[in-house]
């Protein structure tokens, strides 16, 4: 079970406790981070998920489809580590990872 590092608009951080088998989404979603709206419920139907993976980690991620990038296209705060949560299933590539919940909109 990876340990991600969740950072909030704040600049604070909290680690949690990720099952394999979710989506980042769900793991942020069900710790308590209210600043993550992801108000299609991971349906990869709105950007309401949008978080930035460490630059180390992005890069081992599964390649994002061309809903998603769509999706972030319509960000003012997409940058080139931005995901959608709903999108990036929990494996042990993610221990350590940081992840900052990006702005809203």
């Amino acid at each position: 079970m990876p340990n991600i590092i969740v950072v909030k608009h704040t600049g604070e951080e909290s680690s949690v406790e990720a099952n394999e088998g979710r989506t980042l989404m769900e793991v942020i979603r069900d710790s308590g981070f209210d600043e993550l709206l992801a108000l299609c419920g991971g349906c990869c139907s709105c950007a309401t998920c949008h978080v930035h993976i460490e630059p180390e980690y992005f890069g081992k991620l599964e390649p994002m489809s061309q809903d998603e990038s769509d999706l972030l296209d319509s960000s003012e705060h997409r940058s080139a580590c931005s995901r959608l949560s709903c999108q990036v299933p929990i494996t042990e590539v993610l221990e350590g990872c940081r992840v900052t919940i990006a702005p809203e909109e």
